[in-house]
């Protein structure tokens, strides 16, 4: 459990402040104290073992162990019992003969302080979820398509700066000042509105505010049929481009869907393209169903290519079947749409695990050209360009990805532990894979690779063992063979890791 900023029973603890309050009174702790204390509790109900406190709280220095054990003294004396918290008689910090220690009893994380991102040096945007106004709660799907069209729609906009739909929808439902959303996605203007559809007609109402000076730059109602959802649109974000670049700069034409029906299953599929194999079947199922309906739905085929990928990764890893089918709905969807981003990283992506690299990074150029605002294809890009070899480019662009994605989903943080390992960056790897976000089954691999490179072999192995109950069946052999590597010496450095966390050769 990473973060800066916890709560349990009366104290608040701001690791990154460096202050513990009881009931709202600061409590005297030293610096030593509170790296002991944010080591325990970030990670709480776990081993922590000896070594790795003493390195938290004594970083670069050889200390005996009988100064941590002052310290764990004077913390829970500080502390009191775990019952003033009323979770039971106890101490907060339980002693594990000859390992180490760990902390007890529930811990919240609370929301950290971010510091505000930096304006981007162009006109910056960030859509958040339209509101559904409709009394009946199936349209909320519809609201959420809209919200994301809109996204999509403005990313392809030459000049402007947009937020991905991950961190957009990071805000719904939650009552907010504009100014706050603001700061924490680092743009200056924000799009909301409210959808209602009911009876073959749709009534959409938006405003865009400029969330620094407080203006509302434009505000319109559309009240139209229900078919022409997609000229309402396409009349959206021509009005905020207006506004905020002063001329349209249209973007090639898109793909749009000729049936209503596969639109609300694809953004119902999309909803659940999550790492759960009971949602992948779902969306299985409703994407097949879409392009079923709209034959030529090219967004539809491009999230059908990523189910198929995703499936075979649930079952073990891609089969050749499953690696076949993907590529050919990915290349169907780009043949249907050429100009849409997604379609084409996807195909980039899945190209690259074919080994047809020139194809691959052809594909990614076009996208990123497309599209500069597309955070999965930075994303995606950054992983293959780490097992190419191309470390430091691979991190600038997972950075890259996380400014226009500031809440991502949790295969970034993959990405970045990866890239952080790939780079020697052993500590920021750890701390990355063990964010609440990524610490699961599928990261565990580099984690204990990470661990092992930074000589605690016990903790690595601990970790290679839960891997390794949810893939009893890896063999490094295999992982290396199936991974698109094009560098002999990034694939030598993660077998090596592998190998001293002791996972299968």
């Amino acid at each position: 459990m990473q973060g800066s900023r916890f709560a349990f029973g009366p104290f608040v603890l701001d690791s990154g402040a460096g202050t513990l309050l009881r009931n709202d009174v600061p409590v005297a702790l030293g610096y030593r104290g509170i790296k002991l204390l944010a080591a325990l509790v970030g990670r709480a109900g776990e081993i922590l073992e000896k070594a790795e406190l003493m390195d938290a709280a004594w970083p670069g220095t050889a200390v005996e162990e009988g100064n941590l054990t002052v310290q764990i003294a004077l913390l829970r004396k500080l502390l009191g019992p775990a019952a003033d918290a009323g979770n039971g008689a106890g101490a907060w910090i339980v002693t594990v003969p000859r390992v180490g220690y760990r902390f007890t009893g529930p811990v919240e994380q609370l929301g950290a302080k971010r510091k505000p991102l930096p304006l981007p040096g162009k006109s910056s945007i960030a859509v958040l979820p339209f509101v559904n106004v409709s009394n009946d709660p199936e349209q909320e799907s519809f609201a959420d398509g809209l919200t994301e069209d809109l996204i999509t729609d403005l990313s392809r906009i030459s000049g402007l700066f947009v937020i991905a739909r991950n961190s957009a929808f990071a805000y719904k439902g939650k009552a907010m000042d504009v100014r706050d959303i603001a700061q924490d996605l680092g743009v200056r203007c924000l799009l909301e509105g409210s959808a209602r559809r009911a009876a073959g007609r749709v009534r959409i109402n938006a405003q865009l505010v400029d969330a620094v000076s407080g203006d509302h730059l434009w505000a319109e109602r559309f009240d139209r049929s229900l078919e022409d959802i997609f000229a309402v649109q396409d009349e959206v974000t021509g009005k905020i481009v207006e506004a905020l670049l002063g001329r349209l700069r249209a973007p090639p034409p898109r793909n749009r869907p000729k049936s209503l029906e596969a639109y609300d299953l694809c953004v119902r599929a999309r909803k659940l393209m999550d790492d759960t194999p009971q949602t992948a079947r779902e969306a299985h199922l409703m994407l097949t169903r879409a392009v079923s309906l709209d034959p030529e739905y090219a967004e539809a085929y491009r999230w059908l290519a990523m189910n198929h990928w995703m499936g075979s990764v649930h079952s073990g890893g891609p089969t050749e079947t499953s690696r076949s089918v993907a590529l050919e709905l990915a290349r169907k969807a780009v043949a249907i749409d050429p100009n849409d981003a997604g379609c084409r990283w996807v195909l980039a992506y899945l190209l690259a695990y074919e080994r047809s690299f020139a194809e691959a990074d052809a594909e990614f150029a076009r996208a990123i050209e497309l599209d500069p605002n597309e955070a999965d294809a930075w994303a995606a890009l950054s992983d293959i360009a780490v097992l190419a070899g191309r470390v430091k480019e691979g991190l600038e662009h997972i950075r890259k990805a996380f400014r226009l994605n500031p809440f991502p989903a949790s295969w970034y943080y993959l990405t970045l532990g990866q890239a952080q390992y790939a780079a020697g960056q052993y500590e920021a790897a750890v701390e990355t894979l063990r964010r609440d976000e990524t610490y699961r089954t599928s990261s565990r691999r580099f984690l204990a690779a990470s661990l092992a490179q930074l000589g605690r072999l016990d903790a690595a192995r601990a970790e290679a063992e839960l891997f390794l109950v949810g893939n009893p069946h890896f063999t490094t052999r295999h992982w290396a063979a199936t991974e698109p590597f094009r560098d002999a010496v990034t694939l030598e450095h993660f077998v090596d890791g592998f190998r001293k966390a002791g996972l299968p050769g």
